[in-house]
């Protein structure tokens, strides 16, 4: 008797960390909603000066929208408006907060993956008709209030509580958290090209004893959690590695294809991708890079003195430049330097610029081997 296959009918993917907003969001809830802001407010004012800070507020009454336009955008110079008749579909509200690193919400109105629940008696019914958007609350704030019976079975044993005051205690503890959190790092050696220009496969090529995406990977695993090879699909059974292979799920575009393709299996993971036809990469520009490494910003790179651009061979991507590269390509960019040119980047000054040379043909293949040797000798 044949065996039936169950169907599936949609992909099965990795979804991102966090909820309906962020990676990093806490809901605040338990108090009425002027307390809540006042302490969004309070607890913003110290993180702000580290972070880009979201918050998710609703209004109690309707707004009048006279304006005759769908959508307006005005730019105020140190502000940007939008002002939308459009309501964000389910799923959709993640983009206006992508470029920030925390985003508190007014629980009251709206739900988030972390919780603080306030011990407020004023709203302590409201509290208890809402016992299922307490998924995993992180702690207390007394402002009044008491820990009520019906919380038993949300909160953990020995739960920390701070009072409504300690604001700068609480926004340590956020920050202790944020800290703890930001994304582990992953090694992509990026060797899916096709090497037209050298005409041979660039990552076989031995500049030190051993095929150079093999040299790259080793150097790059001592600061990743795990390191991958990228390549095409015609090149899972090419060629052996000790590291495992990721294959290219975003074809025919090149690196940034690679980087989207990793982003899809590991969109929780930051990534450090580094192409594999880089001869003179060494370990103190890799260790350079990871110590400047901003969480904050969609990515950290080098700033290459040739072109007076972002160098993108090697580049640490932050989980939340997945959602932009994918934006970049709905509007026919496939340039991983386009991207990091328009987006808020850490980019920094490389000690020793001349790991940054590029041997893509046999012309500049053989002035690294030559440059290589002659090092080698002195």
């Amino acid at each position: 008797m044949k065996e039936e296959r169950k169907h599936t009918k949609h992909t099965a993917l990795i979804k991102p960390l966090g909820g309906e907003f962020h990676r990093n969001e806490w809901a605040i809830i338990g108090a009425p909603c002027d307390r809540i802001e006042a302490l969004v407010n309070d607890l913003s004012a110290f993180l702000s000066k580290k972070y880009k800070i979201g918050y998710v507020d609703a209004a109690h009454s309707s707004a009048e929208y006279t304006e005759p336009f769908y959508t307006k955008y005005t730019d105020e110079i140190s502000v940007q408006n939008f002002h939308s008749q459009k309501k964000a579909g389910q799923k959709q509200n993640r983009k206006f907060f992508n470029d920030c690193d925390l985003v508190f919400v007014n629980g009251n109105h709206f739900t988030a993956s972390k919780q603080i629940v306030i011990l407020n008696e004023k709203k302590k019914d409201s509290l208890s008709r809402k016992l299922d958007r307490l998924t995993d609350v992180q702690f207390l704030v007394q402002d009044g209030g008491e820990v009520y019976s019906f919380l038993k079975d949300k909160i953990r044993d020995g739960l920390e509580s701070f009072m409504m005051n300690e604001s700068e205690l609480i926004a340590r503890r956020i920050e202790k958290e944020m800290i703890q959190e930001v994304a582990p790092l992953y090694g992509l050696v990026l060797a899916g090209g096709k090497s037209q220009r050298m005409g041979t496969d660039k990552g076989a090529l031995e500049y030190k004893q051993k095929p150079h995406r093999e040299y790259t990977a080793d150097l790059i695993s001592g600061f990743c959690e795990k390191t991958y090879i990228s390549c095409r699909e015609t090149q899972r059974d090419a060629f052996k590695s000790a590291y495992p292979k990721l294959i290219d799920t975003f074809t025919g575009l090149g690196p940034y294809g690679a980087i989207l393709s990793a982003f899809r299996e590991h969109p929780n993971h930051a990534c450090l991708s580094i192409a594999c036809d880089l001869p003179y990469i060494d370990k103190e520009s890799i260790n350079q890079l990871i110590h400047k490494r901003n969480p904050s910003k969609l990515a950290t790179c080098f700033h290459n003195p040739d072109t007076q651009f972002p160098e993108p061979l090697i580049t640490i991507w932050e989980p939340k430049a997945y959602p932009v590269l994918l934006e970049f390509l709905s509007q026919g960019y496939s340039c991983p330097r386009k991207v990091l040119i328009n987006t808020e980047v850490e980019e920094i000054k490389m000690d020793n610029p001349g790991a940054m040379f590029n041997a893509n043909d046999k012309q500049s293949y053989a002035q690294a081997v030559k440059g290589i040797k002659n090092a080698e000798k002195s």
